[in-house]
């Protein structure tokens, strides 16, 4: 046989086998337009059987859609961030320009109201191309193509997990694979699959639904997805409102989505820049399909041939980088890790990771953007990104007492999580727990002294009992635990007050506003120091990464050497002013599904052992003077009249410094340290503030404005038998301030500034 002969047969079993197909087309078709027209010989036999075991219709499931994250400004709900697999908004029909419509049907399907899910013309066409150009071509109605998009969409869900091992990914990469080819394949079996189901689809859907989905879920480029979407990110405006030249330059997309889109003009097709002229000639032939199918005039075509391509593109950003506008950034990326673990959202990794970027939500937070705006100007006003003398770091969180909503979550640093960050940027969130993308956490210093104070009052002892301060060497046989704690043992614990003052004896309400370490630590060898531990963990405190720096209940621990995150300590302070019941933070207040439906979230979970209302009581009656005048905090508080109390915390050399605080409606916990190293705060300056007092002007500014959203009441009265000295215990409990009261704050001890806080298992640090 001659070359010319063997290369005119070598195209015949294409050829031979779409004639085939195109006889099971036209049967299949007949079928369904004309379902009372009998089939019979045994031609048409064989080939029904040739579907026997093939489901009647593909499954439609729903479509991977963008979730978007709200927060609250005024009243109004403010879209902050936006995550995707797939860019694609669904929408109904009137939703989408008629224009659109007449474009596919004009280029795609003529006959789509006519025919029964599969045009036998454009079949037997497609057969003969196929045969003559040695590859599968044309020929797909509508419906054929929206159930091939129905089967490439199952395999996008199927794609390798990047968090997976590499044996893991390689499996799930083969599947995917086979999954993709099964979906694309070109030969005539496929084929024949892909016209069942859409025969089948037709007989379950109206033309209208089917169009309308076909347009929803078609790609127009690179991750976008759906005539919504596509209209939005190339011409920034709805798919109801997209003109002629507009609607036939998306369907001229589709005929080739990674070289046609128009957000990339210099892309390279066979070795010549492409610019807009490929998609340009697609789009007139859109134009020219839609004038010859009678959708539009001559005059449309003409005027709509008469203009450029010109996309106006409206990116839409994918995760919480997009949140840093908002100062959101660090509370987005806490929400999206909220999601990603926790069960109530999926069972797996993948399945949560699925509902979020594939799912459609719309997710509304409890982030308040006006508070949040003030609290990020109060943080950025007196501490920059970056320092020349230090890893520099600072952060604010409040929560709601009794809800344990996050309202604000602020920090010096901006959000970056892209491989190479900018300066003065980063991932890490200073204010929560490493498994929620925080740090290891931060010493508290003498914040800590709260809860030392909650089980001084529950184990009997009073606000006015004296206690000497003169010891500063504590040998670790001083100390006492129950078990399961053991974590006493090691050399003597040195404890100093601030500039080595000395303190002969105090009271601990005294003790207490003025922040005395040696007090405190003299208060803690009459104490168990598990039941100092477990008071805390009712209130909800535990180790920022508990892996690395697990809490414990050393002796040190009293003066703040647990690694905690601030939300933590916000959390607790939350606890004490509710009555001694902490409740757990939480961020999402709902979840809308694209279906309308609400999805169930998290809800706050409080604490099953709460602190006794009374030692919580007087424990506030004492924290309260911590800012009034004298108190190591006095110089934060607002004086706006909404009654405050909390305390202040100083490492060792003032590396890491603290002020929480709480009214009956908000807590608050604001930290400025070293992220990493060990410079003295102390020894720096920030607008002109002092590095040991800069927290507190920051403090004040972010208290103003919570108190002015929030308000706040009067705490319970404390317990009279919290009040006195042990050996003449008072009756009544009179306000402080009123007849016959104690002093709220006797003010610091004579030799210094008010001590406090202990930090890195030595103690020595300051209020």
């Amino acid at each position: 046989m001659t070359a010319d002969g063997r290369r005119r047969w070598k195209w015949a079993p294409a050829l031979l086998g779409f004639v085939a197909l195109s006889a099971v087309a036209g049967l299949l078709a007949a079928a369904a337009v004309t379902p009372a027209v009998a089939l019979t010989g045994s031609a048409a036999d064989s080939t029904i059987n040739v579907f026997d075991g093939l489901p009647e219709y593909v499954k439609v499931e729903p479509l991977a859609q963008a979730s978007t994250m709200y927060a609250s400004s005024a009243g109004k709900e403010v879209p902050i961030a936006t995550f995707y697999s797939q860019n694609r908004v669904e929408v109904g029909w009137d939703a989408i320009s008629q224009n659109l419509k007449d474009a596919a049907i004009a280029t795609e399907d003529p006959r789509f109201y006519e025919h029964g899910g599969v045009d036998v013309t454009g079949t037997l066409r497609g057969a003969v191309l196929t045969a003559l150009h040695k590859s599968v071509q044309g020929g797909s109605s509508i419906t054929q193509q929206y159930v091939k998009n129905i089967l490439v969409q199952r395999c996008e869900s199927k794609q390798p997990d990047p968090t997976a091992s590499d044996a893991v990914q390689k499996k799930q990469y083969k599947a995917y694979q086979a999954c993709y080819s099964d979906a694309t394949a070109v030969d005539p079996v496929r084929k024949l699959k892909e016209m069942r189901y859409a025969i089948g689809l037709e007989k379950e859907y109206s033309k209208n639904d089917i169009l309308q989905s076909y347009l929803n879920i078609a790609l127009f480029g690179g991750r976008v997805y759906g005539v919504q979407s596509a209209a939005e990110y190339y011409f920034g405006v709805s798919a109801k409102d997209i003109s002629l030249p507009q609607a036939a330059t998306l369907i001229a997309i589709l005929n080739n989505p990674d070289n046609l889109r128009i957000d990339q003009p210099d892309n390279k097709v066979n070795g010549a820049a492409n610019g807009y002229a490929q998609t340009l000639a697609r789009r007139n032939y859109v134009l020219d399909r839609m004038l010859v199918n009678g959708k539009i005039t001559k005059e449309e075509h003409d005027a709509a041939k008469a203009t450029k391509v010109e996309p106006k593109i409206s990116q839409m950003s994918n995760g919480c980088m997009t949140a840093q506008q908002y100062n959101a950034a660090f509370f987005c990326d806490y929400v999206e890790r909220t999601i990603e673990q926790d069960p109530i959202f999926g069972k797996t990794s993948d399945d949560r990771s699925s509902f979020l970027t594939r799912g459609g939500l719309q997710i509304y937070t409890t982030l308040n953007l006006d508070l949040q705006s003030q609290a990020q100007q109060a943080v950025s006003a007196y501490i920059p990104p970056t320092s020349p003398n230090l890893d520099l770091g600072s952060s604010n969180v409040s929560v709601e007492v009794g809800t344990g909503r996050v309202v604000t979550m602020v920090q010096n640093r901006q959000y970056d999580n892209t491989a190479s960050p900018a300066a003065g940027t980063t991932a890490v969130n200073y204010n929560t727990d490493y498994d929620y993308g925080g740090s290891e956490g931060f010493q508290t210093g003498s914040s800590y002294k709260a809860f030392d104070l909650l089980e001084w009052l529950k184990e009997g002892h009073t606000l006015f009992e004296s206690v000497n301060g003169t010891q500063h060497t504590f040998p670790q046989t001083a100390f006492h635990e129950s078990d399961p704690c053991n974590d006493i043992g090691g050399s003597p614990w040195n404890v100093s007050n601030d500039e080595g003052e000395s303190v002969t004896s105090s009271t601990v309400m005294n003790a207490t506003a003025a922040s005395i370490n040696s007090i405190f630590a003299m208060m803690a060898t009459k104490l168990d120091l598990c039941g100092i531990k477990q008071g805390a963990q009712d209130l909800l405190v535990h180790g920022a990464d508990e892996a690395t720096n697990p809490f414990r209940a050393n002796p040190s621990s009293v003066l703040g050497t647990n690694y905690i995150a601030p939300i933590t300590m916000a959390t607790a302070y939350a606890g004490i002013a509710n009555n001694g019941k902490a409740c757990s933070p939480v961020a999402i207040d709902k979840i809308v599904s694209s279906d309308g439906a609400q999805h169930p979230v998290p809800k706050t979970q409080c604490s099953t052992t709460p602190i006794d209302p009374g030692v919580a009581a007087a424990a506030i009656y004492a924290l309260q003077g911590v800012l009034r005048g004298g108190g190591t905090a006095a110089s934060a508080n607002p004086n706006d009249g909404v009654p405050i109390f909390g305390k202040t915390g100083t490492t060792d050399n003032s590396v890491e410094n603290w002020l929480v605080t709480s009214t009956t409606k908000i807590a608050q916990a604001t930290w400025v340290g070293n992220v990493s190293g060990g410079v003295a705060l102390r020894s720096q300056s920030f607008q002109g503030v002092g590095g040991g007092n800069v927290k507190f002007s920051i403090v004040k500014r972010i208290q103003t404005a919570l108190d002015a959203a929030y308000g706040g009441t009067a705490f319970p009265a404390p317990p009279a038998k919290f009040l006195g000295a042990p050996a003449a215990p008072k009756t009544t409990a009179p306000a402080p301030g009123a007849p016959g009261a104690p002093a709220p704050n006797p003010g610091p001890p004579a030799g210094g500034n008010p001590g406090g806080g202990g930090g890195k298992g030595k103690g020595g640090g300051h209020g």
